[in-house]
Formats: C-alpha cells, structure tokens, sequence
C-alpha cells in the first residue's frame, strides 16, 4: 500500500486478512470481510475492466480472481514458493493458467494448467557486474573494506536483527568489514535506539532498500532470509550467501528450498 503509489501507480485496498490457522476470536470477521472484500473486488472490476487479472498469492488476490472467476474474465496465479499458500491452493482449480518456479508443483494443481517460468525478478539485477563503485558511493561504504549486506525481507527479522546487533556489540567490524543493514520498517527505530550508530561508521542501517541492484554490487557477502524471491535475485547476482530460513511459514518451506539442488548452486558465476 506504500511502494505502489510511490511507484506512480494506482492502489485499492480490500477488508481482507488471513484466516488463523487456531482457535482465535479473530477468525469470527473473517466471513464479513470475504464477503464485502468480494463485493468491492467486484466493482472495482466493473470499473477497470480488465483484459487479464493476476494474482501472486497474497491474501487481496483471492476476492478479486473470485469476481473475474465469475465474470469469466481469464486469470492466472503466480505461485513463487515450492509450497502454495492458502489463497493460490483453493484458486488452483478455477483460475485459467498458473505460473510456478518450482518443479512437482503438480502435487498441489491441475498439472494440465502449470506453466514453468520461474519467478519475476528486478532487471537492474541482471547487470550488476558494473555498478561496484555505484553501489558503494551511494550507500557511503569504503572501497577498501568487505562489505556484508544483511537482508530480513522487506519487512525485516527480528531474530536476524538482534543476531547483528550483537555481532556489531562484538565487534565484528573491527575485522576489516562493513555491514550495510536493511532492518524493515518496524525494527528500524528500535535497532537505532539500541545501536550506538554514530560511534561505527561501518555500519549503516536503513529501514529499506530501494535499489537492491545497488545494494548487490556492493556486496561481498549476502545474509538474507530464504524467501523465493530473494533466493531467485541471489542466484542472478551471485554472490556467496547465507540463508536463513524463517520457521513461520508453511509447512517450513523454506528450510525445504533451501536444502534443494538449485538452492545449493548458489555461489560466485567465475
């Protein structure tokens, strides 16, 4: 709801939350908001008359393919992880195409819809080699030192950012590196408060990167957490990396990814 706009793109937001996996009073809306995030999917709809309607799994997708569903509108679902999410699973069967990265994903949807084409991925990515000293100046690090770029998601980690905070405490850039640290939005004032920042020049914190092209040409070393999108840049960067998986999704499924064959070619390209 932030990055859209500021994108220069129109943005409707729908009454929508995920449906508690427990027994949780917060599961009693979840009807009402189905039923109003439908009928506003609908009119939006109606209003923008859309060709094609796409949906990439989060928890607004699942009204609106609903609505185009039912105006025979085609759809189609992007499903970036090696394990679906609720929404993309009960989409499966009515949407028109689905898009995976993953082999075997036929064990969750019509084999008959899945086509394989891995994941979207930033283009500036794919010409980083150069951007070295681009990257460098405009994060302010030195080009005499390592540099690590700490990665959490683009909401951030909090188990992630209070292992750096103590790295950072040890010392860790007494070693001849420097960190250029994304915390996300809501750890970034807390890992301000708790950093002495102004006395460690070499570490520099920021709530969110927005030229990720920048920020992995600048990198020696990538500590990231295991999302799919952030494996499929990391294998076009290539750059040396390590994944920590988040045990709060589904099914752990990113332990899984990153114990996978493709996962393991991570590394430098020469």
């Amino acid at each position: 709801m932030e990055k859209v706009p500021a994108a220069g793109y129109p943005i409707h937001g729908l009454w929508i939350s995920g449906l508690q996996r427990r027994l949780t009073w917060k599961n009693l809306s979840f009807p009402l908001k189905v039923i109003f995030s439908l009928m506003k999917a609908s009119q939006i709809i109606n209003r923008f008359k859309p060709d094609i309607v796409i949906g990439v799994g989060g928890y607004a997708s699942g009204p609106t393919l609903r609505a185009a569903i039912r105006k025979k509108i085609p759809t189609l679902i992007q499903e970036q992880n090696s394990y679906p999410g609720i929404t993309n699973k009960l989409l499966g069967k009515k949407v028109t195409k689905i898009c995976v990265a993953y082999e075997g994903m036929e064990r969750f949807f019509p084999k008959n819809k899945i086509l394989f084409t891995g994941n979207p991925v930033r283009q500036d990515i794919l010409s980083i080699r150069n951007k070295r000293k681009d990257g460098l100046l405009n994060f302010g690090l030195k080009e005499d030192k390592k540099v690590i770029l700490i990665l959490g998601g683009s909401l951030g980690a909090g188990t992630i950012n209070r292992s750096v905070l103590n790295c950072v405490r040890k010392g860790i850039t007494e070693k001849g590196c420097q960190i250029l640290w994304q915390t996300g939005k809501f750890y970034f004032d807390n890992t301000i408060a708790n950093l002495e920042i102004s006395t460690n020049p070499d570490v520099h914190v920021v709530a969110f990167i927005d030229r990720m092209d920048l920020a992995y040409a600048s990198a020696d070393i990538v500590i990231s957490r295991a999302g799919a999108i952030a494996i499929s840049e990391l294998c076009i960067a290539g750059k040396p990396v390590l994944l920590i998986p988040s045990p709060n999704v589904a099914e752990d499924h990113q332990t899984k990814k990153c114990a996978s064959p493709r996962t393991y070619g991570l590394g430098y390209n020469d």
